[in-house]
């Protein structure tokens, strides 16, 4: 049953041929390897669209008083924390013999930061609440750089190629069609600003998400390792010397303005509409619809070609930004509408959806064996110090002008979407 689902849902075309390289225990494992992939991180994303730092964490924040400049950071913090330090765990990683033991370690110690935000929400307020949620959300995002080198890892060497994509998108979908159920439930809570022991609750339940993740992703029949012993240094070197890699990680780093413009979007909303729970609601549904629209077109396309769906989701997000910075200086009473900012931000998401699913996959298809391996802890960690230094100057300029921070968000995505169309296709059959 598993296998003819598989084989409906994943290989329907010529280009999903099983890969000569495949032998034949990896080909009979395949589906199986398949639905667990896809089932744990459907699992980590739902959790993700619980404790989102553009939105639930933000929101939280604003909750319990805390200072904007630190809200600004919760999401530079998170995306930057968990790629910063990939160059040094890959040697960690490598060490396992098999990789999905690093990536369930990983998700144990997301549940265990998730558990600390609860208790967060439940007796802290103010900046004292601001700097615990911003070093739980540190742990949180090292564990979760733990997890992201295993996953590429063990996805590239239990997956053939034109089907990893898809597997990250059915992910994403699955996570949206249950993110839609939450926000639904959201919808009916009543006008007043959701309390903290809600938010508590959302957390909570955020953490029993990775622990069930993490003992679901044990049952991956992933082959043996075997690592190639490099360093780091040795590791960094390649940043200079592949002009591949290089041109791929500039790319990326102009494209992550899909994921540092959404905590802006959210503060335009509070700015216009408030903090109720079901403008949260209506958020959270926005992503939910994004996710479980966008997974499976973006990941059968990516499996055609990555960079495209790297320029597609770019040029969405520039377009977004520039339309939402002229707005917000010259049509207010636009934003003022309730239902402009949930459709912007459901746009934002599908254009953000399209650049993970296409660097992703991308990263995963261009290398073999522990060169993958490689490959995503350095273009991660160089990303990881971008996303710090480039969140951190649009935190500042964000206290002079929202609509300054948008536009130059919007330039960086046109950038990046030019850079990725230059890139060479990597989606071609494993021989």
């Amino acid at each position: 049953m598993a296998e003819r689902i598989y084989r409906t849902v994943v290989a329907t075309d010529q280009s999903a041929r099983p890969s000569s390289k495949t032998d034949d225990a990896q080909r009979r494992a395949e589906p199986r390897n398949f639905f667990l992939f896809v089932g744990s991180h459907f699992l980590t994303k739902l959790g993700d669209a619980l404790s989102n730092p553009k939105t639930t964490l933000t929101w939280l924040a604003g909750t319990l008083g805390v200072p904007g400049w630190m809200t600004a950071l919760l999401v530079p913090l998170r995306e930057s924390g968990s790629m910063l330090l990939q160059i040094g765990l890959a040697g960690s990683v490598q060490r396992f013999a098999h990789r999905k033991w690093a990536w369930s370690l990983g998700s144990l110690l997301q549940a265990a930061s998730m558990f600390g935000m609860a208790l967060c929400a439940l007796f802290l307020r103010g900046r004292t609440a601001g700097l615990v949620l911003l070093g739980l959300l540190a742990l949180f995002a090292l564990s979760r750089s733990l997890s992201s080198v295993a996953s590429k890892d063990v996805l590239g060497r239990t997956l053939p190629k034109q089907r990893r994509g898809r597997a990250t998108g059915w992910a994403a979908s699955a996570a949206g069609v249950a993110t839609l159920g939450i926000g639904a439930g959201a919808m009916l809570l009543g006008p007043d600003t959701l309390n903290a022991t809600g938010y508590a609750a959302l957390l909570t339940g955020a953490g029993v998400l990775w622990l069930l993740a993490a003992l679901l992703f044990t049952a991956v029949r992933e082959p043996r390792a075997k690592s190639d012993g490099e360093d780091s240094q040795t590791r960094l070197r390649m940043l200079f010397r592949d002009a591949q890699l290089r041109h791929f990680v500039i790319a990326r780093a102009l494209l992550m303005c899909t994921s540092l413009s959404a905590p802006y979007y959210v503060m335009l909303a509070q700015h216009h509409l408030g903090h109720s729970p079901r403008l949260l609601a209506a958020f959270i549904v926005a992503e939910g619809l994004a996710s479980m629209l966008g997974g499976p077109v973006w990941g059968r396309l990516a499996d055609r070609s990555s960079r495209q769906v790297m320029v597609i989701g770019g040029l969405g997000g520039a377009g977004l930004g520039a339309t939402l910075a002229a707005a917000s200086l010259w049509w207010n009473g636009l934003l003022a509408l309730a239902w402009v900012m949930p459709l912007m931000f459901f746009a934002l998401s599908l254009a953000h959806q399209a650049v993970r699913t296409g660097r992703k996959t991308y990263v995963v298809d261009m290398a073999e064996g522990d060169q993958r391996t490689n490959y995503v802890a350095v273009s991660n960690s160089a990303i990881g110090v971008l996303l710090l230094t480039v969140g951190g100057a649009m935190a500042a300029l964000s206290a002079w002008s929202l609509a300054a921070v948008l536009a130059a968000l919007a330039l960086m995505g046109l950038c990046g979407a030019v850079l990725s169309l230059r890139l060479p296709e990597v989606e071609t059959e494993d021989t």
